[in-house]
């Protein structure tokens, strides 16, 4: 049972975000496990002692009255569990709109369950290229690619769901429902402690009462220890409520790799675990000795170019149209996959979305629930093949993918990227205990991605 050893609760509003939270607090040397849904009193006892505990949700693709049935319903479980710091956890560029998985909604619906009505907000995540700099947001279009402020990112600002008009976070989470948000700048870490703190616990009076956030910009590396320690300082109060991408995990990590001193008074002591070498250890992974089996269902150039250089892989591209209105077409696939599958070869689907003819008005959330029950029926007709090792590319896919799956959690194996990881799959079905899972967002991962699912 996580118990009093509990450092940090996360809530991933996707499930490929929420298994990089899970890889970054296991690599920092947190005894981690990450839920498919609220756990009961069985599973927290089947996962054993934890320092870090995440649910992997799906409010990324929600509308407001669902997402605050959801936040009611793992608030309530938060709440339960005492954790000095509950991380809701966002992608890296803040996707969200008032209508579709408002980051503010999520807040301010979370606030009752730390008695806190003032967030943290950690914008950027360097070793993905995400950059805030005086709350602006940047973000690379793709590994080592160049870097565009977000309403001008030629993949974000076009998103089909939630493109990003507004690069300015505060601006951004103000238009969800945050009544005020400041911001604390990169320049300001410079500032001796006593300095940065008083500036920060300024702020706080400021939104006093108001139900805003504080956002921290995160420019490189070396702004991690300082916002860890801002975010360790305010749990050290009570419970403190944080919004953003793995960065939060990682900057409090940083705090406590670099920091001789004990955390404040009311939050169980670290013993500096980040850099506790046996906590360290990583799982042995051997490269792949049966087939393996990759699902693209994203339509992210970055995915694109993935494919495109998978080359050990038979590529088999899927129609998109025919692949949600076509039922006997769905099947036919699954069963051409199996059976390439049975022959020893690895076999990466792809679907593909022309920009004109039948496939251009697909759904998103169609297209993935296609996409999602084309990997169980793999999965079921391939079970006989030693299949133990599956990638997933694509946020709505991969959640809808592993719901649909009698998986109940994941830990973490070793990372294959920044911002990629493969997993361990944990089920009471035999012949899914212990799969392995590569979980990635369609904008995460350099090219070689899929060939570095086979090799690790």
């Amino acid at each position: 049972m996580p118990g009093q050893e509990l450092k940090i609760a996360w809530y991933g509003d996707d499930f490929t975000g929420a298994s990089d939270t899970l890889a970054v607090a296991a690599r920092a040397g947190l005894r981690s496990m990450l839920f498919l849904d609220v756990p009961d009193a069985r599973r927290l006892a089947q996962a054993g002692p934890l320092d870090a505990l995440g649910i992997a949700g799906s409010a990324r693709t929600m509308a407001p009255a669902a997402l605050r049935a959801e936040m009611a319903r793992v608030g309530d479980f938060f709440r339960g569990l005492g954790a000095p710091v509950l991380h809701y956890k966002c992608c890296s560029t803040f996707d969200s709109s008032p209508t579709v998985g408002s980051i503010g909604a999520a807040l301010s619906c979370l606030h009752p369950f730390v008695d806190a009505d003032i967030a943290y907000v950690v914008g950027g995540q360097p070793d993905i290229g995400r950059y805030c700099c005086f709350s602006n947001l940047y973000a690379a279009a793709g590994a080592d690619a160049e870097v565009y402020r977000l309403d001008r990112h030629p993949t974000m600002s076009r998103h089909p769901v939630t493109p990003m008009r507004e690069a300015d976070l505060r601006r951004h989470l103000e238009e969800q429902g945050l009544a005020r948000v400041t911001g604390v700048h990169y320049p300001d870490y410079g500032r001796p402690a006593p300095q940065l703190d008083a500036r920060v616990d300024e702020l706080l009076e400021l939104l006093r009462g108001q139900g805003g956030a504080v956002l921290f910009d995160v420019a490189c590396n070396a702004d991690l220890a300082p916002v860890g320690r801002q975010i360790w300082r305010a749990a050290g109060r009570g419970p403190v409520l944080v919004a953003g991408p793995s960065t939060v995990v990682q900057a409090l990590a940083a705090h406590w790799d670099a920091s001789d001193v004990a955390p404040s008074a009311g939050v169980a002591a670290v013993h500096r675990i980040a850099s506790d070498s046996s906590a360290r250890r990583q799982v042995a992974v051997v490269p792949a000795t049966a087939p393996v089996f990759a699902l693209a269902g994203s339509m992210s150039p970055v995915t694109a170019h993935q494919v495109e250089q998978a080359t050990s892989f038979l590529r088999l591209p899927l129609a998109a149209s025919s692949l949600v209105a076509d039922p006997a077409y769905l099947q036919a696939q699954a069963d051409t996959i199996a059976a390439a599958l049975a022959g020893g070869r690895h076999v990466l689907a792809h679907v593909q979305q022309s920009g004109a003819g039948p496939d251009r008005g697909v759904a998103t959330r169609d297209l993935a629930q296609s996409t999602a029950e084309l990997l169980g029926r793999v999965l079921r007709a391939a079970a006989s093949t030693g299949l133990r090792r599956i990638g997933v590319a694509g946020g709505d896919t991969s959640s809808l993918a592993v719901k649909g799956l009698p998986v109940w959690g994941l830990s973490f194996l070793r990372p294959l990227s920044p911002g990629v990881a493969l997993c361990r799959a944990h089920s009471d079905d035999p012949a899914l205990d212990g799969l392995e899972l590569m979980l990635k967002g369609g904008q995460m991962g350099p090219a070689d991605i899929f060939q570095r699912l086979l090799e690790v």
